[in-house]
């Protein structure tokens, strides 16, 4: 039996083939996933060990926010006893924040998240082991700083250039001293790195005579535990030492802990298209046992029992399975190299390191490739052991017999019913046990319409035959019969269409209409022509604010700057604003009082805090501001709550003396003649042309707060193309295996008249008809789910919304109409010259 397997599998190779694809391109992505994930996480997890190699203790700081009572940081002083103690060898204190430097056009260089300034800390040999110079030295004056080696080429920078800096104050002019190397965090993902001189830095980052980190090396014979218990005494409050060892684990454990989320969603796709593979898998086994109808028979007759007749065609399914597996593996790691290199398009650079080629990846490749083939192989494998002796005799054996189509609609009415009410009552329970509910409910009705969707075959394509009829004649005709001949098979195709688009429809009306909201949202609420932020969502300088209010142009102006109250004896997040400007760049909705009183010293309140709270309109409120200092202010307004300000609002002017650093994440403003081109560069003239601050007019505000969305409806699209390329390798076997069925019939048609290309239009008719009933089935469901779904986060969103998008799903329409065109060309072709002799003779 094991020599038969192995013959019918290299007897039928052209047909094995697209079972191969399918299971290989699934494996390719689970073990692409743990090649990529396993190597980046090795790779970061060597560079962070390399990092606290000779680190004996770090220090890190939290900083004292606020609080005047707390230290900002480690200060010098506390840094000179930590050098006294017994077995230290070293104490470098480092600081760091935010600074960039434009490349020749003016644009920030490298990943605006990780742009990074920090300061240069020499030993006594006047050396920063940090840092390997290639050029030059590093800073050693106020007007001096230092570059990494890919920032000075990308900025074609030299030795002695004058390099503008921003941060986040106004751009100053530095000469450039020296060009280095690191391993610093920063740098490896693609960001920059410049060096200040520590006083210097201390100035931008923190405060003169303070530390954000202290790391700390041992001298010979010193020990890092004793070290550490030395050490801590010494700390401020906000201050937290480790060991080097016990930080680089615990780091390491971040670093897999932040892959892990990644590496769960690339699996998750891969499940779906091996999923998806599975009803290929199971239409090619079909088609090859109908094919050997009478050899299976003839085997039975000769004394062959069942089970070895099931054991052969599972040897078929592991035979091809493992070379499926073992082709994904390979494939999967390309596709590990890939991704790797193709982080680079995308700004993220990875430390040097090899490739990981573990044992879990290939043990994952093969248990999971041979486990899905073999499983979607079974019950064809059952139907060819139930095939009886006597069908040798014919070259039909019994069709599936009306009591097991009778208790496959049945199971399957029931799960989908029963699904159908979980993901509505999910839907109405709202929150994440709400969307709990409706995975469960979707797992459910998505396996019980794959159950019925054989019976809805017949009449949904019943009800386009007679259109098929009046435009494409003969051919249409039969198509439409050939479609619904055995809709088992049909549904089996239309099935792996169907869960390909019901997740691309469900992500697609989920994602339009929280899109359309928040862009309704966008524009409903800020009116303001400009909205000035610091690149990688950074704080502005104050120095931001005061030149946005000189720019020529300027009607109205206001930060929303982030303040922290304490009123009525509990604690409320406050947006400090310029009053009488605020609502010229946001709407804000009166309700009571007037916004006018923000400028008498008064607040205005959210309306559901107000309610909480029990606050009106004229309540005098006891306040404790950030530096302790008590007070009292008056509610002046009830406003309508809106997502852009915090439930209370306060004049700028009011918080601005017991805020040592105000936080300003974002600027409003509007300027005589709206946004133009003109009105944009007086703004960024006057901020002093910062390449670290983003400019943003009304359609670029749009973006920043919908664009996401689109963004990753289009990486789940790109990652879903692998499930519907299984799926049009499922129609081609189909298609297939009809023509295969029907040669005889195929070869009558053409004997009485029916020409080549008729032929062929038949086929691609049939094939047509197939796609776009799974996908009929498919847009039905996932808009289903995408209004599910949205129902349970729809109290997040006030202008939330149901959007259908039509144009997206006629384009779904097309493309699957377009699919089964292409999944045709092959087997119209087979058909179309099959010898009308040799097929209709009998066998």
């Amino acid at each position: 039996m094991f020599r038969t397997a192995l013959r019918n599998v290299l007897a039928h190779k052209a047909r094995l083939l697209m079972t191969v694809l399918a299971v290989m391109l699934g494996v390719a992505f689970v073990s692409g996933t743990l090649v990529f994930t396993d190597t980046l996480n090795r790779a970061f997890t060597n560079q962070s060990a390399k990092s606290y190699d000779d680190v004996a203790v770090a220090v890190t700081s939290y900083g004292g926010g606020d609080d005047p009572k707390q230290e900002p940081g480690v200060s010098r002083a506390t840094l000179e006893k930590i050098k006294r103690l017994d077995g230290v060898a070293t104490a470098t204190g480092r600081v760091d924040g935010f600074a960039g430097v434009p490349d020749p056009n003016g644009k920030l260089i490298g990943a605006e998240w990780s742009n990074k300034g920090a300061n240069f800390a020499p030993g006594a040999d006047g050396r920063d082991p940090a840092y390997t110079f290639v050029d030059g030295a590093g800073p050693r004056a106020d007007g001096e700083i230092a570059l990494d080696r890919d920032t000075a080429e990308e900025g074609r920078y030299e030795v002695g250039d004058t390099v503008r800096v921003a941060t986040n104050g106004p751009v100053k002019e530095y000469r450039l001293a020296g060009v280095f190397t690191t391993d610093d965090g920063a740098v490896s993902a693609g960001g920059s790195l410049v060096l200040f001189d520590t006083e210097v830095a201390q100035r931008l980052f923190l405060k003169p005579g303070y530390f954000k980190d202290v790391t700390i090396t041992a001298a010979p014979g010193g020990r890092d535990t004793r070290i550490l218990d030395a050490v801590e005494p010494l700390l401020p409050e906000s201050a937290e030492a480790q060991t080097g060892k016990a930080l680089a684990d615990q780091q390491a454990k971040e670093i897999e802990e932040g892959l892990s989320a990644f590496n769960q969603i690339l699996l998750g796709f891969a499940g779906i298209a091996l999923f998806v593979g599975v009803f290929l898998i199971a239409n090619t086994f079909t088609m090859l046992v109908a094919q050997r109808t009478k050899e299976v028979a003839l085997m039975r007759a000769v004394g062959a029992s069942r089970k070895q007749v099931t054991r052969s065609v599972l040897t078929e399914a592991a035979i091809v399975g493992l070379i499926a597996s073992t082709a994904g593996y390979l494939l999967g790691v390309g596709l590990a190299v890939g991704l790797r290199s193709g982080m680079a398009a995308f700004d993220l650079k990875v430390p040097d390191g090899p490739l990981v080629l573990g044992p879990t990846p290939v043990l994952s490749a093969l248990g999971v490739g041979l486990f899905v083939t073999m499983l979607a192989a079974w019950l064809p494998g059952r139907r060819a052991a139930k095939i009886p002796p006597v069908a040798a005799m014919n070259s039909m054996h019994a069709a599936p017999s009306q009591k097991s189509l009778v208790v496959r609609n049945t199971i399957g009415g029931v799960l989908a019913a029963v699904g159908a009410g979980v993901i509505v009552y999910g839907a109405v329970s709202g929150g994440d046990t709400g969307r709990m509910l409706i995975a469960a409910g979707a797992f459910l009705t998505l396996i019980g319409v794959i159950m019925l969707i054989p019976l809805l075959s017949r009449p949904l394509i019943a009800a386009v035959r007679p259109l098929m009829v009046r435009v494409f004649g003969v051919s249409g005709k039969l198509a439409g019969q050939n479609a619904v001949r055995n809709p088992r098979r049909t549904g089996a195709t239309a099935s792996a269409l169907a869960i390909g688009l019901t997740l691309v429809t469900g992500l697609s009306v989920l994602g339009v209409t929280v899109g359309r909201s928040i862009d309704k949202m966008t524009t409903d609420q800020i009116t303001a022509d400009y909205m000035v932020r610091m690149a990688g969502g950074g704080d502005l300088d104050q120095s931001a604010l005061a030149a946005l209010e000189k720019a020529p142009g300027v009607t109205a102006v206001s930060p929303q700057q982030a303040a922290y109250l304490e009123l009525d004896g509990e604690f409320a997040a406050a947006s400090a604003v310029t009053p009488g400007d605020i609502e010229k760049v946001l709407h804000v909705e009166q309700l009571d009082g007037s916004l006018a009183s923000l400028a008498q010293g008064r607040i205005a309140v959210a309306e559901k805090t107000a309610k909480n709270r029990g606050w009106k309109v004229g309540d005098t409120l006891p306040v404790t501001f950030n530096d302790d200092k008590k007070g009292e202010l008056t509610v002046g307004a009830i406003y309508t709550d809106s997502e852009f300000l915090s439930p209370v609002l306060i004049d700028a002017q009011v918080v601005r003396p017991h805020d040592t650093k105000p936080y300003i994440p974002s600027i409003y403003l509007t300027m005589e003649g709206g946004g133009t081109a003109a009105n944009e560069k007086a703004l960024i003239d006057a901020l002093g042309d910062n390449p670290a601050i983003t400019v943003m007019d009304k359609q670029d505000i749009r973006d920043e707060f919908g664009g996401v969305i689109n963004m990753m409806l289009n990486i789940m699209y790109g990652l879903l193309a692998m499930a519907l390329i299984i799926a049009v390798l499922g129609v081609v076997n189909t298609l297939a295996m009809s023509v295969f069925e029907r040669q005889q019939e195929i070869g009558m048609l053409r004997a009485i008249g029916l020409d080549r290309r008729r032929v062929k239009r038949m086929v691609r008719l049939e094939a047509v008809v197939i796609s776009l009933f799974g996908a009929v089935v498919g847009i039905g469901l996932g808009s289903f789910l995408g209004w599910a779904i949205g129902e349970t986060i729809k109290g997040s969103l006030p202008d939330y919304a149901l959007v259908l998008p039509w144009d997206r799903i006629a384009i779904f329409l097309l493309l699957a109409g377009v699919v089964g065109v292409l999944a045709a060309m092959w087997p119209a072709r087979s058909a179309a010259k099959l010898n009308m002799l040799n097929a209709i003779k009998s066998e």
